[in-house]
């Protein structure tokens, strides 16, 4: 019984959910939000079990002093001071400390990702984008149309790329993304199956 109860509740919920998006009825629709709601419920206490496992995994390498303990104890410092700092009797949210600690802190560190996400994108489309065969070539061509539509500096050329590049983009491109989407729906279609159905088990842990 303790792997039927849980296949049967999944098997039970997963078909509720996909029958009622076909059934236009007010309670349908209620029963719908009330399941919503407890979504948020449980996402709560994901939140919880996640912040509960970081802080024990950091805990861990600082007690063992592992490689690079010290970001762990940075680390810590952070999550926690940023939780306090927005409780209410610091002022929650509009508090001198939190706004400081995310203004000064976080939106810096952001930034930094993202420029130095940049130069990794740089380089790999260095590689990528290396004419070695005629579809690299076309590859490069196309790249290159695309991001010459945003140079200034183009005069008179600008309106030909730009026409260019707005054509790559509404029709080859509209046209690969949408079969990518198709391909994710459908694999999200087969995985819910397989779920529902209890072929797929992997959230029950260790059979």
């Amino acid at each position: 019984m303790k792997k039927e109860i849980p296949l049967l509740i999944v098997l039970i919920c997963g078909l509720f959910m996909a029958i009622q998006f076909f059934v236009p009825n007010e309670a349908s629709q209620f029963l719908y939000r009330y399941a919503l709601d407890w979504v948020i419920v449980i996402g709560v206490f994901a939140l919880a079990l996640g912040i509960w496992s970081f802080t024990k995994v950091s805990y861990d390498k600082i007690s063992r002093r592992s490689e690079n303990w010290p970001y762990a104890v940075v680390a810590l410092i952070g999550l926690f001071g940023m939780i306090f700092s927005g409780f209410g009797f610091f002022g929650g949210m509009e508090s001198y400390m939190y706004k400081h600690l995310f203004q000064f802190i976080v939106v810096p560190i952001q930034a930094t990702m993202f420029a130095l996400l940049a130069f990794f994108i740089t380089s790999a489309a260095y590689r990528a984008f290396r004419a070695r065969s005629a579809l690299a070539t076309v590859l490069l061509a196309t790249a290159l149309i695309v991001m010459l539509r945003f140079n200034p500096f183009l005069g008179p050329l600008g309106d030909p790329i730009g026409a260019a590049a707005s054509w790559i983009l509404n029709v080859p491109n509209m046209a690969a993304k949408r079969a990518i989407v198709i391909g994710i729906g459908l694999g999200m279609v087969a995985t819910a199956l397989k779920v529902i159905l209890g072929i797929e088990r992997g959230y029950m842990g260790k059979d």
